[in-house]
């Protein structure tokens, strides 16, 4: 490693600690529904509340961080969002103290802002802090499979944290909060006083540009843009509305499975852990399987696991080797959708952006904004499942898998090249 990237460590590290605090904190409205739904009473739909606060903010600040990187540049951007994320989760630990629902959907609101614009910054950042080329891309690598790791720890750390049904409360998730607040005033503080390269800020000269066309003139973007949509709405909403079903009472009117908080958590957080396996593995096989095979490939699967799930019956239990615990099946098939949605994001980004030239940097501001998915379609499962049933419910998952293999199979396809994007 050369000098200049040796004087990078500290802020590379940063960066690192950043993909951690994106996963960790998007995940938190999973663990955290099933404490809401024990606090305040909370329905299905009313716990997946916190999911879309939290992604709802990414329709208002995706293409707004995009033009905060391109003005103010990286480390602006990143103190903004780090400032920003510093202030979500503090009003989360305070719903605790004040005992309000409204006030923890706002702090995981405030909390979605910091994670729009910590998502648009920390990936082209360390890639710039690697020095670009393929030292730079295994930093991304490295990144993600940090990223994949804080997934796997959230839903484990809080469903231990929880214990029993009767004392769920905000207040037993206080010391992942305060974890969260730590790692934020840490990176604030490091990148404060650290010199950023920044070699992607615009002149007012470049901003005064303007294309003839944008990245919604491409129609396979426009569909790729729904299926990112989609893609993190799936992600999100199979394993929460598993954390659901698991916790919720065998006699509650619509009736879950009564197991306990902390194992549950630990299943769920199973689904992360073979996410990092996917996304490691897809990294090993890119070079070799076009994305357009391996988003066929994983989606075809994903649908077989979520028939399996829906129609494998409840009764039928396995017992899980290190937790010791008898699971129905259909739960293992939920926790191999992992699998499945690992790659999905890199799949559908790169089929989406294919061909678009100059246009690429304005359309990864538009598939930030679309992100939002991850806060609506999840809402409508809990919907569905207060009404139909949690297992039900997974039909919206297996719609939603259906449109992501039509799109690897037919809408991905590029019929707009006429269009000059040099």
């Amino acid at each position: 490693m050369s000098t200049e990237q040796k004087n990078y460590a500290l802020p590379i590290a940063m960066m690192f600690a950043l993909f951690f605090m994106i996963s960790f904190v998007t995940g938190l409205p999973s663990p955290m529904g099933v404490i809401v739904a024990k606090q305040f009473g909370a329905s299905n739909f009313e716990s997946q509340l916190g999911f879309l606060a939290n992604f709802l903010a990414y329709a208002f600040m995706g293409i707004p961080a995009g033009i905060m990187l391109k003005k103010w540049g990286y480390k602006v951007t990143a103190l903004a969002a780090i400032a920003v994320g510093f202030a979500g989760v503090f009003v989360q630990y305070y719903s605790g103290v004040a005992g309000s629902f409204a006030v923890y959907l706002t702090g995981a609101f405030i909390a979605g802002f910091s994670m729009c614009m910590l998502n648009t910054v920390v990936n082209p950042m360390l890639n710039t802090l690697g020095g670009g080329g393929n030292t730079g891309n295994r930093l991304l690598q490295f990144g993600g499979s940090i990223n994949s790791i804080g997934a796997t720890i959230t839903p484990m750390l809080v469903g231990w944290l929880m214990g029993a049904a009767a004392g769920r409360t905000i207040e037993k998730a206080n010391p992942a909060l305060f974890i969260a607040l730590g790692i934020f005033a840490l990176a604030f503080v490091v990148l404060s006083f650290v010199k950023i390269p920044e070699p992607h800020m615009q002149t007012s000269a470049e901003r005064k540009v303007k294309h003839s066309h944008s990245p919604l003139s491409f129609r396979h973007f426009v569909f790729g843009a729904i299926a990112i949509f989609i893609y993190v709405g799936i992600e999100i909403g199979i394993p929460s509305t598993a954390n659901l079903f698991m916790t919720a009472s065998t006699s509650a009117a619509n009736p879950g499975l009564g197991i306990d908080a902390t194992i549950a958590g630990s299943i769920v957080g199973i689904y992360w852990l073979l996410m990092l396996v996917g996304r490691l593995t897809g990294a090993s096989v890119g070079a070799k399987v076009s994305s357009k095979t391996m988003l066929i490939t994983v989606s075809t699967a994903g649908l077989a696991f979520i028939l399996l799930a829906i129609f494998v019956p409840t009764t039928i239990s396995i017992t899980l080797p290190y937790f010791g615990t008898q699971v129905p099946l259909s739960i293992v098939f939920l926790v191999l959708c992992g699998l499945c949605t690992s790659i999905m994001w890199g799949g559908v980004f790169n089929l989406a952006v294919e061909g678009l030239g100059k246009y690429t940097a304005t359309a990864a501001g538009i598939f930030m904004v679309m992100v939002c998915g991850g806060g609506i379609v999840p809402l409508i499962q809990g919907w569905v499942s207060d009404h139909f049933g949690y297992i039900n419910s997974y039909w919206v998952m297996f719609a939603c898998l259906a449109y992501m293999l039509w799109y690897a199979l037919v809408g991905c396809k590029n019929v707009n090249k006429d269009i000059p994007v040099e």
